[in-house]
């Protein structure tokens, strides 16, 4: 008997774990990134259109003239297309500004969520990041919203 209650706290100890692990397996941005928005421009090195979340990398000069890899987190892929991001319209050897918030540590990574933009050579924008208390608003090439 006590070994069938041993066995059933010892699953049940296993259940709690790993759907902790679940709960937790999208993260919070919350203190990760500085406040401040920082924009880089450089020339796209590779842009990566994947779900959850798509990234595209810039080579960027720094003051001293090295190149250096700047990577910046975009929404899914689903929501680039709505941009009317493929890989004829965003490609490597591209000159681009992204402007986002960079990790706190320093890292050349960035967030393009909130108040975030990436500006093709032109001017145009060609992303833009949720602005703060206003919703999502959906790319050239997205469908229209319907109200329910």
């Amino acid at each position: 008997m006590t070994r069938n209650v041993a066995g059933r706290l010892f699953c049940a100890a296993g259940l709690f774990l790993m759907s902790t692990g679940l709960l937790r397996a999208h993260h919070g941005d919350s203190g990760r990134y500085e406040d401040k928005l920082t924009t880089m421009t450089g020339t796209v090195a590779e842009i990566l259109l994947v779900n959850p979340h798509s990234t595209l990398v810039l080579d960027v000069r720094d003051d001293s003239g090295k190149v250096v890899k700047w990577r910046g987190e975009l929404g899914s892929a689903v929501q680039l297309r709505g941009w009317c991001w493929s890989q004829e319209v965003i490609k490597a050897g591209d000159s681009v500004s992204m402007k986002g918030r960079r990790l706190k540590n320093g890292s050349p990574y960035m967030t393009l969520s909130e108040e975030a933009r990436v500006i093709n050579a032109s001017g145009k924008e060609i992303y833009r990041g949720n602005d703060p208390g206003k919703p999502g608003e959906p790319g050239p090439c997205a469908p229209p919203r319907t109200q329910p």
